[in-house]
């Protein structure tokens, strides 16, 4: 009796501790102290220390205070303490006459801003809306570049170069300035090669102007990057996976109440739970980063992403795959290599051990060492790719991958050879 009397005891402590464990483990770093808010009110023994310091240079968004843009501080929180409306509804109330007069370029215009990332450019899936409203993507595309009268300009873009495209349209400058910028936006890599022409420095002050990404103004005051994780790899240490603690909340909890009574047993037990709730957090964090490592080493030796799916992990920790994708939302590594969300270490996988970021990077590999004047058709490239990783593909995926590298076709890269020698 007393044995059963303590595993239902246990099963209702560690229920209570995974009610409070999944919206703390699905939070962000940065929104931890606000997940656990409604954990921590009315419960006297509690006490949190947020683990960040409130400062106005901390609320200027990430792509101000790493210098993708000129604006002075001053400039930046300026633009956040005025800033009322969100970017979602300063787009919603465009998606209308003149640009989007009917039912039909509405519902493209809404799915265009329902699908923009955080910076402003789109990355939804054109093909699937295609095929659920009945319409040619050549429709879609027709409406989706409306987005050029668009207000912030450069919004709804599918990469850099089309939103300074976008944002070329509405800048005010010569002529001759604006066919050299075009041709210079297609090969925002290889600008220095035309610094001998006589538009170059008109050309180079606009580019210079347009907003990088997009929707700067609009990037959320919390922006500012904090990883969960912290990734080391040193050649004799190897790899070392580290929790960012320093930003944790610190919880402290009161036992010097006097009283025995079930209130204060009650708040003690809830406190109890919510400290193991976090300790819960930080232990599924790490060993997911412990995962990443294991499955994703080459990456962190200076290699290519490998196919890793949500399922594999959701597998390991025996949660449903919706669980873990929450829980890898608005979570970041830090490594040697920079800061990367979780998420872009799951790719799709082509085959079991060939993924599409792989077959990307093969591709921008091949047309980048390609003869300028017999460029790589993509009958050529999906030759290529499938002996290359002993797979079977078909000629439209490999014009799909690179149409999202932003890699014209092999008839117009010759012209662009052409143009460029001579």
């Amino acid at each position: 009796m007393l044995r059963v009397k303590t595993n239902v005891e246990l099963k209702n402590k560690l229920s209570h501790t995974l009610r409070n464990w999944l919206p703390i483990l699905h939070s962000s770093l940065s929104d931890l102290g606000e997940a656990m808010a409604p954990f921590v009110e009315n419960n006297p023994l509690i006490d949190v220390k947020s683990g960040f310091e409130e400062n106005f240079e901390a609320r200027i968004p990430k792509k101000i205070q790493y210098g993708y843009v000129q604006n002075s501080h001053s400039e930046a929180i300026e633009a956040l303490t005025i800033q009322h409306k969100s970017l979602y509804e300063v787009l919603e109330e465009q998606i209308d006459a003149p640009l989007f007069p009917t039912p039909l370029s509405q519902r493209i215009g809404r799915h265009v801003i329902e699908n923009l990332d955080e910076g402003g450019y789109y990355e939804g899936d054109s093909e699937s809306f295609c095929a659920e409203q009945g319409i040619d993507a050549e429709q879609f595309e027709k409406i989706r570049l409306r987005f050029v009268h668009v207000e912030p300009v450069g919004i709804g873009a599918r990469n850099v170069a089309e939103s300074f495209l976008f944002q070329l349209e509405s800048a005010s400058v010569s002529d001759e300035a604006y066919t050299l910028a075009r041709e210079m936006i297609g090969r925002l890599d290889e600008m220095g090669r035309y610094r001998k022409e006589s538009a170059f420095a008109e050309a180079m002050k606009v580019i210079g102007s347009f907003r990088n990404p997009p929707a700067i103004d609009y990037l959320e005051d919390s922006a500012q990057i904090v990883p969960d994780l912290m990734i080391t790899t040193d050649p004799e240490e190897g790899i070392e996976v580290k929790l960012n603690d320093r930003y944790y909340p610190a919880i402290t909890i009161d036992g010097g109440y006097g009283v025995d009574h079930p209130f204060v047993r009650e708040k003690f037990k809830e406190a109890k739970s919510l400290v193991d709730a976090l300790e819960m957090r930080k232990a599924t964090l790490h060993k997911v980063g412990l995962m990443i490592v294991e499955y994703q080493y080459d990456f962190f030796t200076g290699g290519a992403i490998r196919p890793l799916t949500l399922k594999t992990l959701a597998d390991e920790f025996g949660h449903n795959p919706s669980t873990i994708s929450r829980a890898i939302a608005n979570k970041y590594i830090a490594c040697d290599r920079g800061v990367y969300p979780m998420k872009d270490f799951f790719t799709t996988a082509i085959d079991e051990d060939v993924s599409n970021a792989a077959i990307k990077e093969y591709v921008s590999e091949l047309v980048k060492n390609e003869s300028p004047k017999k460029p790589l058709s993509d009958m050529k490239l999906l030759e290529l790719v499938q002996q290359k990783f002993n797979i079977t593909m078909v000629r439209r995926t490999i014009a799909k991958y690179r149409k999202q590298l932003d890699i014209p076709g092999s008839s117009e890269r010759k012209q662009l050879y052409l143009i460029g020698g001579a």
